[in-house]
């Protein structure tokens, strides 16, 4: 492509790919995809987005197409790939001047700088670094900034790298740019804090605009540039520096959101530093804790602090307090001089007026329920509830994090603390109530034998159980919440039946009345007469079955007797039949197994209810969907009628609608069931749905569509490859084109994976298929899609999958193959990677063992509180006795796989080939295999 008379077209078509006119976008957009692969297409690219008179639409989408074009062609081994003179030409051109005017694009240039730095530099781009220092350092303004701003994203990408290799590249690069760095910060810093003084507000942001860019900078590089940071002076002197600056920051008063923002950054370093490098950081615990606590639980911090910055420093305090690299070992003498060292400045700072007033704050100011959480739970309790209690909230929201903190010092602290606490509860005064109960109930186990529960519940919290006005719900939530926390503690039996009895009262329902309950609902449901009250009835029914599962077996066999007669009743009920659906719904997962007695009714529901050529499955089709599920997942075989029903789903398929997840379980669920009668009756049409489906479905959608393959080839390798063949080759495509969102590599990954590992006589058909379409030896293809692989393995984030594709790269071993002896460091690498993900330490026999191994399978015994398993659960886990990923040994199949390539190569060669592999790899992978 000629760049002087492309770059009219080119325009031309960016500027009708900016249309919101989909006649004149469309073309558009086929065009510039079809421009993607033409040598000269990405010099066009950058012209036209550095091109500052052009419109900024356009110019924006020039660079999005460029940084998308380096996903894809620029690494080497990609077909299609950019010319090394191309790339050379545009590296120049990247760097050429910094001078972008318009933010969002001036962003989108950094990151794609970034981006071609994480592949090229410093090897093919030494430049690159020496030119972003000069850069910063320039007296023009927007210049500064944008050389700054590249910079951040340089060193945040090449940070990121996992492969030893890179990480010592990395340490390599910020030894020789530290001080750079550090004075680059401060003298940004400095001259923020000079225009704070002055009044300057505009120059005094703009300063604090680069201490932001600048404190990222040096975070990466203080906290991943080095091994040992504690034996360099520069780097501890700048963490010093961070901790005294986090207190003059505090100063500014312009732009609130951005100097919240960046001092928030400044607690982020010392988090991230103390969470990398314990030991290190132990000359900074004692100004660390004096800090923290001082703006949380002293008059220095009031209306000083804000939530975010409460929250990080409680972080900071509860990870000193917790963190296991500071606690002695039960022998003293047995502990690092450096471990005695924090627990003395630990035990020096936590004094008893100091624990007090912790304890005392936490208690009486952050316990508290704010206004905005007491209206939350007024109008929506649902949602307030799964904000209180969500996963990592501790880390983020100030309540939360309060009561993990509690947790913690009462933990470590608790002979302080208990005192402190019963006090508190015995002067109970106005509204201290539930912020007292909320901490006692925290502390439980540490109050095991200093707190009466017994009595207190019986002279107290049974009372104010009873206590009905609307004012008193606060309390009555909190006690219930209380004696939960303290029942599998300390609650004797015989007080049992009389929590019972309260708490039906305010649940409205227990499982002693359970018979005639439900026999009067039944009564009801056929008594009365309007549509609208027998759903009403419905509704109840369905709740009392979903509340108590399998106990209610013994009293449905009337319901079951009628729900027909009603269905036929219900013909023109659309609204009634979708309750009579949700009743069978929490029937049949009462029943288990027994629901196949309802088959004769049950099916030919599912079948009208999900069959889109019926006018009523409009209104009944989410809750069909969700019947027939529920029927596969307590179907204990597969029965012809119940196969049959899958003839509906093509149809389903093709509508592409909201219910698609469901429709996937639904398949997966047969797979489940009986994969080989499945796949043989449904394969070959349920392949060309897919097929289709993947042309115009999200990026989430496919990812879907993949996964129930996935788990076809997991639970039959050979039907299951044979029969998808057609979806293959564009997954084989995906991963040799690098495909750039993480999600979708990591399920390509996962499903070739599942082929090689498990079926790699279809793999090398398939491999040669693709060799030939790609016009590549297969030895060079198979070396690219390793390559791929390895460095793409940090795409795949559950250890599983990571498990998975150790096994499958190594089951490539043993090998003469060159190509794959040439990637044998890569695959190292991620046994390596695995190894830690899935081997747990034996501390009795200083052994490994891969915690993931399945040896068999018993049924347990189920109590009448618990969920049994349904017949789907148990298949997953009989087919799991047979899947790779939990019978084989990673430590073991590791091992063999190296043993064999031994023996092939002989011990010169096999020696020479462990030579390419990082030597501390090497010392863990031996620490993981030894005594094999």
């Amino acid at each position: 492509m000629d760049i002087q008379s492309a770059s009219t077209v080119v325009l031309q078509a960016l500027t009708q790919a900016t249309s919101q006119d989909t006649a004149v976008l469309k073309p558009a957009e086929e065009q510039l995809r079809q421009w993607e692969t033409q040598p000269g297409f990405y010099s066009v690219l950058l012209n036209i987005f550095n091109n500052h008179m052009l419109d900024v639409n356009v110019r924006w989408l020039a660079v999005l197409y460029f940084k998308n074009g380096i996903d894809r062609y620029w690494r080497r081994v990609a077909p299609h790939a950019l010319s090394e003179e191309e790339k050379s030409s545009l590296r120049a051109g990247l760097i050429t001047n910094f001078n972008e005017p318009v933010n969002q694009i001036a962003t989108q240039i950094a990151v794609l700088i970034a981006k071609v730095a994480r592949l090229d530099c410093p090897r093919q781009w030494p430049e690159l670094i020496p030119i972003l220092l000069e850069s910063v350092k320039v007296q023009d303004g927007l210049q500064q900034h944008r050389a700054l701003l590249t910079f951040y994203h340089v060193t945040k990408t090449l940070a990121s790298k996992r492969l030893a290799a890179d990480k010592k590249l990395f340490q390599d690069l910020a030894s020789g740019i530290y001080s750079f760095a550090c004075s680059l910060w401060n003298h940004h810093t400095e001259t923020f804090l000079q225009k704070v003084c002055a009044g300057d507000q505009e120059a005094a942001l703009s300063s604090l605009e680069r201490t932001l860019l600048s404190l990222k900078v040096l975070r990466k590089l203080t906290v991943q540039g080095f091994i040992e940071p504690h034996h360099n002076m520069e780097v501890m002197v700048s963490v010093n520096k961070i901790l005294n600056k986090v207190s003059e920051i505090h100063r500014g008063s312009i732009c609130r959101e951005k100097l919240e923002k960046t001092i928030i950054l400044y607690t982020k370093v010392l988090l991230d530093f103390l969470e990398c490098h314990p030991y290190p950081f132990i000359p900074l615990i004692q100004r660390s804790l004096e800090f923290a606590v001082s703006y949380v639980f002293t008059e220095a911090g009031e209306g000083v602090v804000f939530e975010r910055f409460i929250v990080q420093c409680m972080n900071l305090i509860k990870m000193i307090v917790k963190n296991d690299s500071y606690k002695p070992a039960k022998n003293i003498e047995d502990s690092k001089p450096e471990i005695l060292e924090a627990h003395q400045i630990k035990t020096a700072f936590f004094t008893h007026p100091t624990l007090t007033e912790i304890g005392k704050r936490l208690v009486s100011q952050y316990f508290l329920l704010t206004e905005e959480e007491i209206t939350m739970w007024e109008e929506d309790p649902e949602s307030f509830a799964v904000e209180e209690t969500g996963g990592d909230s501790w880390k983020y929201s100030l309540r939360p994090c309060t009561e993990v903190l509690f947790l913690d010092i009462f933990h470590n602290y608790s002979q302080t603390l208990t005192p402190v606490l019963l006090e508190m509860v015995q002067n109970l005064q106005g509204g201290s109530f539930a912020e007292l109960y909320n901490a006692v109930g925290l502390a439980a186990y540490e109050l095991f034998d200093s707190v009466d529960f017994h009595s207190w519940f019986k002279n107290q919290l049974l009372a104010e159980l009873q206590v009905t006005h609307n004012r008193y719900k606060l309390i009555r939530r909190r006690v219930i919440w209380l004696i939960g926390q303290w029942i599998s503690v300390k609650f004797e039996s015989d007080l049992r039946p009389l929590l019972y009895e309260h708490e039906a009262m305010l649940f409205g329902c227990s499982p002693i009345y359970l018979e005639s309950i439900f026999g009067l609902l039944f009564h009801l449901l056929r008594q009365v007469t309007e549509c609208d009250t027998k759903m009403q009835v419905l509704h109840v029914i369905s709740c009392v079955i979903e509340r108590v599962s399998i106990q209610i077996r013994p009293y449905v066999g009337c319901l079951v007797q009628y729900l027909p007669l009603l269905w036929r009743q219900s013909e023109d009920h659309n609204m009634l039949r979708c309750a009579i659906l949700t009743t069978l719904i929490h029937l049949v997962q009462g029943l288990g197994a027994e629901s196949k007695n309802l088959y004769p009714f049950l099916l030919p529901v599912i079948q009208l209810s999900t069959d889109v050529a019926q006018p009523p499955h409009v209104y009944l089709l989410e809750d069909g969907l969700e019947l027939w599920l529920v029927t596969l997942e307590n179907s204990s075989a597969i029965t012809p009628e119940l196969l049959r029903i899958f003839q509906n789903m093509s149809a389903l398929l093709e509508l592409s609608s909201e219910n698609l997840r469901t429709c996937f379980q639904i398949i997966n669920a047969y797979t489940y069931l009986s994969a080989s009668e499945f796949l043989q009756n449904y394969a070959e049409a349920l392949c060309k749905s897919f097929c289709d489906l993947m042309k115009d479905i999200t990026m989430e959608g496919q990812v879907q569509v993949l996964k129930v393959v996935e788990i076809v080839i997991k639970v039959s390798p050979v039907l299951g490859s044979h029969m998808f063949k057609p979806l293959l080759p564009a997954v084989f495509r995906g991963i040799v084109d690098g495909e750039r969102f993480p999600v979708v590599m990591s399920t390509y990954l996962g499903v070739i994976g599942r082929v090689l590992l498990q079926n790699s006589g279809f793999f090398s058909s398939l491999l040669t298929q693709m060799a030939v379409e790609c016009r590549q030896e297969a030895d060079q293809l198979l070396g690219n899609v390793i390559e791929m692989w390895v460095d793409r393995m940090d795409n795949i984030t559950q250890p599983e999958r990571r498990k998975l594709s150790s096994l499958a790269l190594l089951s490539l071993l043993p090998t003469e193959n060159g190509v794959i002896q040439d990637k044998f460091c890569g695959i190292i690498n991620i046994c390596v990677e695995a190894l830690h993900d899935v081997m747990t330490e034996d501390p009795d026999t200083a052994t490994f063992k891969d915690c993931m191994l399945m040896t068999h399978f018993e049924e347990p015994k189920v109590t009448e509180d618990e969920e049994p398993l349904t017949e789907q659960d148990k298949r997953k886990k009989l087919l799991a006795l047979e899947d790779p990923v939990y019978s084989v040994s990673l430590q073991l199949y590791v091992y063999e796989k190296l043993k064999a390539q031994q023996m092939l190569m002989g011990e010169q060669g096999f020696q020479t080939l462990m030579e390419t592999v990082d030597t501390e790899i090497v010392r863990q992978l031996q620490e993981f295999l030894k005594g094999l």
